[in-house]
């Protein structure tokens, strides 16, 4: 392999990952590999910066089981991670049968349970990063598909270089040419996913025909422009919402699902900022966004008194004199609350979650090696850690820290990006030491409260 010939490349990728903070020295990355060249480009290049760096490697494979050449694209990234000496990981999944059980499409089904894998995985080996291969061309197609889609500033903002501070994307800043180019230089081999000449699928329509039409008729530099567009518009909107979380709770009277928003004070807002509050709003009362399209926010922002606009999930909203709010009929089942003080001693039975917990202590390094299982147990350093716990249902305003993340989040949006239903959110159980959130039943461990070297003893929550 010629290294010399690719510095430019490399150099541009360390630019990448600097600007963005990616990554920090001493963490682990867990490497998303399809064998395909972008996944490919992506893991020999961070294989080439991991010293600079300070950071760890491990590979990851997702098996969709949608291609007959599924079993030897997942052989090749395995003998690819051996030759580099780097820790394997696969999973296997019927996509296709997940999507049939969630009315969701093959595309949208596949990309839910491979970051499912891929957050698991990280979190059982302790990974705080998760790399993908999306490139400059990535994103340029993501936004010219979204705006074919009528997307507005958050969806043209395209695919984030960094989300949820745990997902990183370090070739986003660099053409397809240049990662097969460096391919090329280095004699490194890949995949060919023959669905990707397929021209049924937007993405590879975009890809094959409307931007090379653009950029020959047009705009030579679309893909560059188009990225620019994204990282502007993905900046702007990070200001708007902001902005709305300051103002939006002054509009606001009530609690829960019968929170009330005022008409009035939309009234003096700007058409953007109204339309980005009743979207917030909509959150609120129906848990996500799903589905929730311009023509349903403009409904409600022409409600009449009296009148009433139906929400995609069966969701009403009424105008009540001067307060939208949530109407009767087809409500949600709440999960009633619960708060229990345990010393774990004993197991600990929660009806309202459908849940028994029980708990150990074990001395560091002496107990068998961390299984971790976000949804059913949670490995925490025990000397951090006051009996008894405070195990409670989740409540409005809850944030904690998860671990490798930077801050304290909202907890209703960690439930949310983790897909778990809104009607099960209510039912998980929230344990708290001393009054300070330790782990959430389907969340990762507290960061203050997580495993490290220094720990001696190790505490183990487990649900039965």
């Amino acid at each position: 392999m010629k290294r010399e010939k690719t510095p430019d490349f490399v150099a541009g990728v360390r630019r990448t990952i600097s600007r963005y903070g990616m990554t920090r020295p001493g963490e682990t990355v867990l490497v998303a590999c399809s064998g395909g060249a972008d996944s490919t480009a992506l893991l020999h290049v961070l294989n080439d910066l991991r010293g600079d760096l300070s950071i760890r490697l491990a590979v990851a494979h997702f098996d969709h089981g949608l291609r007959a050449a599924s079993a030897r694209d997942a052989r090749f990234v395995h003998e690819m991670a051996a030759e580099l000496g780097l820790p394997f990981y696969l999973e296997k999944r019927d996509v296709k049968s997940y999507a049939l059980e969630h009315g969701l499409n093959i595309e949208e089904a596949g990309r839910r349970v491979r970051y499912e894998f891929l957050r698991e995985t990280a979190a059982e080996i302790g990974a705080a990063r998760v790399a993908t291969g999306h490139s400059l061309d990535d994103q340029a197609e993501s936004v010219l598909m979204r705006l074919l889609r009528g997307s507005g500033s958050r969806g043209l903002g395209g695919i984030a270089p960094v989300l949820e501070y745990v997902v990183i994307r370090p070739l986003i800043e660099v053409r397809r040419a240049e990662v097969e180019a460096f391919l090329k230089s280095r004699r490194i081999a890949h995949r060919e996913d023959e669905s990707n000449r397929d021209l049924r699928f937007l993405r590879n329509a975009v890809r094959r025909r409307l931007i090379p039409h653009l950029e020959k008729h047009y705009e030579p530099a679309i893909v560059e422009k188009l990225g620019r567009t994204a990282d502007v518009l993905s900046a702007e909107d990070r200001a708007l919402e902001l902005h709305v979380q300051r103002i939006l709770p002054g509009m606001l009277s009530g609690k829960g699902l019968k929170t009330g928003l005022s008409v009035d004070a939309l009234a003096v807002l700007p058409v953007g900022l109204s339309r980005r509050c009743i979207r917030s709003f909509i959150e609120i009362q129906k848990g996500d966004l799903l589905r929730v399209t311009f023509l349903d926010i403009e409904n409600i922002r022409a409600l009449k008194p009296g009148k009433m606009a139906i929400l995609p999930g069966g969701i009403r909203l009424m105008r009540e004199g001067p307060w939208i709010k949530r109407a009767p009929g087809r409500p949600v089942r709440k999960a009633a609350g619960f708060h229990y003080r345990w010393t774990g001693k004993s197991a600990l039975k929660i009806p309202q979650a459908r849940a028994v917990f029980t708990v150990r202590i074990g001395a560091a390094g002496r107990d068998e090696t961390p299984s971790f299982d976000d949804s059913r147990r949670a490995f925490l350093d025990a000397d951090r850690i006051v009996l008894p716990l405070t195990v409670r249902s989740p409540k409005a305003g809850d944030r904690f820290r998860p671990l490798g993340a930077p801050g304290r989040q909202k907890l209703t949006e960690l439930m949310r990006e983790r897909g778990i239903p809104v009607s099960d959110r209510g039912r998980k159980a929230v344990f708290e030491s001393e009054g300070k959130i330790i782990w959430v039943e389907g969340l990762p461990v507290a960061e203050d409260f997580k495993i490290g070297p220094a720990t001696r003893r190790t505490i183990v929550i487990e649900k039965s």
